[in-house]
């Protein structure tokens, strides 16, 4: 388990097997990096729909080896123009379910078109083929997939064309049944011959609203149309002389190199890796990060957001400083959705591209649109009716968002492609996964696979837990409780730790890769 897949050539992660297996034919294809990136999500889009799909957002951190530049994609959508607080008058928040869950315009299919456009050799027809091949004729149902059907049954069966697709028969299909989904399939076919504009602008854009608003929906064809992902500058930092990227707001990126910042401040090599002091040490660093995260983080267009004080080193210091390593800082947060899915892909020209997709919560809204078998995302859900508050909803308006995939270089070259499903867990679970990395020496699958904790709030718990796997010691977990954490041991490899993944790239060029025991994915590596 610890073992990491090693490849001379070419590597692609994900947590699902079926998808790295069809981003590396995409590449021996022909295909490079980009290419074999939206084969990726594509696929994961299909075998793995209670995670992400059509319906959902993404973000691209990606470095092309020809122009030695990384750049970031922002793929995630916006509200209508129509949907405003008066939208939910009689509502004390914005319901996380359904078709009131303040549904926004996904951006994953308008960021696929833009990375092959701006980087890719192959069309969109080619990349998608694995995953219409996967939607058409069907795939062995994932262990993932099924444990959060059983898990969500009372909301997909609530909605006839979920309950279809997503319980046929009236049940929740057993693990290794073939899983068949003739809707999206025709759907990726459609996209495939028409392109991107036919799914904000043409016929799927029209079924896709039409589907929604014949339940009560409040998006329109004007707000397909209007989106536009785009291209930015990553943000950075740096640590132990790696240079650290991370997508900017309305990303979460920042709290990962906000809590690298702190801990840069501690010799972290002088702390045994998996003492009490180092997890209490982390924990404390990503709250006080998250402090910041809730105060500012929304749609940059709305609000300022001031990231160079956030990231300062002296902002950092200040912060260790007021980190006590007898007892913690105790501090508020809400639920976060967690579901997600994090890809890497590195081809042999050096092209690198660490991407992360979500539909927020386990199968998102639960609402499909009509007959195109695309299951919307509940992203919008996260937005406040409180006008006072900065990720207050607003039409037209980009949601705080969880998604951040991120890039360490060495000497100015990808050096470790990392990130992981989870929500509020993501900024812990890349903490965790880099320090064992950078500060211990682990290898990509050592880093993901050794015992792992996330902090925080899920959706129907009172208080703000620190779930820590039952691998970690009675006398760490002992320590962390009198020092007032509110502990609660979970699983040996349990799911609330998120399914993370990783590419390292060695001095000799070659591709180290780890994926999570946690997930049904795989390292594929030549």
């Amino acid at each position: 388990m610890n073992e990491a897949m090693v490849g001379t050539k070419t590597m692609v992660v994900s947590p699902h097997y079926l998808a790295s297996a069809a981003g590396q034919r995409i590449l021996q294809k022909g295909g490079n990096a980009f290419d074999a990136a939206v084969a990726v999500s594509a696929c994961l889009a299909v075998v793995y729909p209670h995670m992400t799909g059509l319906g959902g957002d993404s973000f691209w951190l990606l470095y092309n080896k020809k122009d030695h530049k990384a750049r970031a994609y922002n793929g995630s959508g916006r509200s209508g123009y129509k949907v405003t607080r008066e939208s939910f008058a009689g509502f004390s928040s914005i319901p996380t379910r359904g078709i009131k869950s303040a549904i926004t315009v996904p951006g994953m299919v308008d960021s696929w078109d833009a990375v092959l456009r701006e980087y890719g050799r192959l069309s969109l027809s080619d990349v998608l083929e694995p995953a219409i091949t996967y939607a058409e004729s069907g795939f062995p149902f994932s262990k993932n997939q099924h444990v959060n059907t059983l898990h969500t049954m009372d909301v997909l069966a609530q909605y006839p064309e979920t309950a279809a697709i997503f319980l046929p028969n009236g049940r929740a299909p057993r693990i290794n049944e073939k899983f068949i989904q003739k809707g999206l399939a025709n759907t990726l076919k459609a996209l495939a011959e028409q392109g991107r504009d036919s799914f904000y602008k043409g016929e799927l854009a029209r079924r896709i609203v039409a589907g929604l608003q014949e339940k009560g929906g409040l998006l329109e064809m004007e707000d397909f149309a209007a989106h536009k992902g785009s291209w930015t500058e990553p943000i950075s930092s740096t640590y132990r002389g790696y240079n650290i990227m991370q997508v900017p707001p309305n990303s979460q990126g920042f709290v990962g190199l906000m809590a690298l910042n702190i801990l840069e401040n501690y010799d972290l090599k002088t702390i045994p890796h998996g003492s009490y002091e180092y997890y209490h040490l982390l924990v404390e660093a990503l709250k006080r990060s998250f402090e910041d995260r809730n105060a500012f983080l929304t749609d940059p267009n709305f609000a300022s957001i001031p990231l160079e004080r956030l990231l300062s080193k002296t902002y950092a210091k200040e912060m260790a400083q007021s980190i006590s390593l007898q007892k913690v800082r105790d501090i508020t947060t809400q639920p976060i959705g967690s579901d997600t899915a994090h890809a890497a892909v590195v081809d042999e020209e050096g092209n690198a591209v660490s991407f992360i997709q979500s539909l927020y919560f386990e199968f998102g809204s639960g609402i499909v649109a009509g007959d195109t078998g695309i299951l919307m995302q509940n992203r919008g859900s996260f937005f406040s009716i409180d006008p006072n508050h900065v990720n207050c909803l607003e039409p037209r308006k980009r949601s705080f968002h969880t998604l951040m995939p991120a890039m360490a270089f060495k000497d100015d070259k990808p050096y470790v492609l990392y990130g992981t499903q989870g929500g509020e867990g993501q900024p812990q679970t890349q903490t965790v996964i880099i320090t064992r990395m950078l500060d211990y020496g682990m290898n990509p699958q050592q880093a993901i696979s050794e015992p792992r904790f996330v902090w925080g709030r899920t959706w129907g718990e009172a208080t703000q837990e620190l779930k820590i796997e039952g691998r970690i010691s009675k006398e760490v977990t002992a320590a962390l409780q009198a020092a007032g954490h509110l502990v609660k041991r979970v699983h040996d490899l349990d799911q609330a730790m998120g399914h993370a993944n990783a590419i390292l790239i060695d001095e000799q060029g070659f591709l180290h890769g780890g994926v999570d025991p946690r997930s049904d994915g795989a390292a594929n590596g030549v």
